[in-house]
């Protein structure tokens, strides 16, 4: 695309240089880099398959645990090399992953092979598709520029609610949804009341409410599974980066400068949380009974779900991490700059390679 993307964006992904982060178009034609080096990328997500762990991050790597993240390895095949940001499992075998390029990879087999589903250039062509039906101008001339900037897009989150349902969003107001588990997508853009086309930058579902947050402070709330959006009206003007909802409906957003919320009315109104750690907060997740947040400091938050009281954990010297999830085991396994590390029970943190 002509924009770069910012620095706040940058933070939320531990983002690297466009030379390694793999995001221009010849990377929908190569595969994922493969070797031993491998095993020291930058790491921007990871989850659960089963009792496995699935990471993704620069140039299409995504490595396997099935020893709770004590060793990893690397899928057996991915077939793009592009920046990958975020993935998601809904049970043991399927998942989805999504990046750089505008690319969807999905899995049958828990992560070993993965399939592109989706790319930038396909993803312009249906917003082009579903602007000229709208009529609007302002849209179908945006449309155009999607189009003209070829496969640089870059997607940010993402969330499936089954096999068939899910809905991704990315850079510049970028948004795609699918009722098929990704045989054929859809423009999804009109739903969200984005004109600014301002990043999209988290997902975060509970029932048939889905929220999406961004940059300067852009809040937004579907009650119907994501078939409408309305505009929420933020507590905050600068950018969120990491959004949950607790198993009771509790709704966490986190951003610049450790900037923390929580609603629980649906987003009708917020309250500040108190952050001891006055960093970025890149990731939220609810992992069995804790809720863990992973920052720019390099940082993990963790807290019991019935009353927010964070206990910072220190896992890579200062290196930004992206994301945490626990092992089957009860470990905390955090990725990041520094790759995937594992805390043991002791909350020793250990390299996982």
């Amino acid at each position: 695309m002509k924009k770069t993307l910012s620095a706040c964006l940058l933070a939320a992904c531990c983002a690297v240089p466009a030379a390694l982060a793999g995001n221009g178009p010849d990377t929908l034609a190569q595969p994922a880099v493969h070797g031993p080096q491998a095993l020291r990328a930058v790491l921007q997500d990871v989850a659960r398959a089963g009792e496995r762990l699935v990471a993704v991050g620069e140039r299409g790597v995504v490595l396997l645990s099935d020893d709770n993240g004590a060793t990893w390895r690397q899928a057996t095949a991915v077939p793009v090399s592009a920046g990958l940001t975020a993935v998601q499992f809904i049970d043991a075998q399927q998942g989805w992953a999504i990046g750089h390029a505008g690319v969807v990879l999905h899995s049958e087999d828990g992560g070993e092979h993965w399939a592109l589903q989706l790319d930038g250039r396909r993803a312009a062509d249906l917003e082009q598709q579903a602007a000229g039906a709208s009529g609007d101008a302002a849209r179908i001339a945006a449309a155009q520029r999607l189009v003209a900037d070829g496969a640089d897009k870059p997607l940010l989150a993402l969330s499936f609610a089954d096999a068939r349902h899910g809905l991704v969003v990315g850079a510049y107001g970028l948004a795609l949804s699918t009722a098929d588990g990704g045989r054929s997508w859809q423009s999804a853009m009109e739903r969200l009341p984005n004109r600014r086309g301002l990043h999209l930058y988290a997902l975060a579902r509970h029932g048939s409410d889905l929220y999406v947050a961004g940059e300067q402070g852009l809040l937004l709330r579907s009650r119907d599974d994501g078939a409408h959006f309305d505009a929420l009206q933020s507590p905050y003007d600068g950018s969120y980066f990491a959004a949950a909802v607790l198993p009771g409906g509790r709704l966490l957003l986190g951003g610049l400068r450790g900037t923390l919320y929580a609603s629980d009315d649906a987003g009708e109104s917020f309250q500040p949380l108190v952050n001891p750690i006055p960093a970025s907060v890149n990731g939220i997740r609810v992992a069995g009974d804790q809720l863990l947040l992973a920052n720019q400091a390099g940082m993990l938050l963790r807290s019991d779900l019935a009353h927010f009281a964070a206990q910072p954990l220190p896992v890579s010297d200062g290196l930004p991490l992206a994301a945490a999830t626990v092992t089957a085991d009860g470990a905390l396994v955090a990725v990041g700059m520094a790759g995937a590390r594992r805390l043991a029970p002791s909350s020793q943190p250990s390299r996982a390679d």
